[in-house]
């Protein structure tokens, strides 16, 4: 059956061993942090494909896999004929997750929001998050990976908000930017 095809797929993907945080857990946290909003969300379909095809490929020496996930999104949906206007919302969901910022559209505000949900958790939460993202990243030296880090975490620190909605903002938005600052002492 096609249905379990895909979700076999899915599922191998997020269980690569390259993966330590980019996993099932954290489309698992997805799903339970946008739950929270879910009456406020248009459309719960879009946003479900979108959360389990958002991190598909990922790769750390690559910087297009939010392009590559939204492609791999477009081709699956078609199979399922998932109507076209559908797959093109989920794609821009997807790749709205490369930069993150305000677009006032709700249902993508929320569905990034919820992506970055992790940066406004406890420090034990967020600190189990850096050693996982560490970990994908193992490949590159602390010389190199380091200042690309402090980049990302800079990146955050300098957004007027770094959650768009109402809701994640008045939840996390104090929280991440603690954890930002506090990781960014340690490197």
């Amino acid at each position: 059956m096609l249905i379990q095809t895909l979700w076999a797929e899915i599922e191998r993907k997020y269980s690569d061993i390259n993966r330590h945080y980019h996993t099932l857990l954290h489309l698992e946290n997805l799903i339970s942090q946008l739950e929270e909003v879910k009456n406020q969300i248009v459309d719960w379909d879009i946003i479900l494909f979108a959360v389990f095809y958002h991190d598909i490929i990922y790769k750390s020496t690559k910087n297009n896999n939010e392009e590559k996930s939204a492609e791999l999104a477009a081709k699956r949906l078609h199979e399922i004929n998932f109507p076209q206007i559908k797959i093109s919302i989920c794609a821009a969901l997807i790749l709205a997750t490369k930069k993150h910022l305000q677009t006032g559209n709700n249902d993508m505000d929320l569905f990034t929001d919820a992506d970055l949900s992790i940066l406004g958790q406890r420090w034990d939460h967020y600190a189990v998050y850096c050693k996982q993202i560490r970990k994908e990243y193992s490949i590159y030296p602390d010389l190199i990976y380091n200042p690309g880090r402090k980049k990302v975490l800079n990146h955050f620190l300098q957004m007027d908000r770094i959650y768009k909605s109402d809701y994640f903002y008045k939840k996390l938005e104090l929280q991440a930017k603690e954890n930002l600052l506090r990781e960014l002492e340690s490197l």
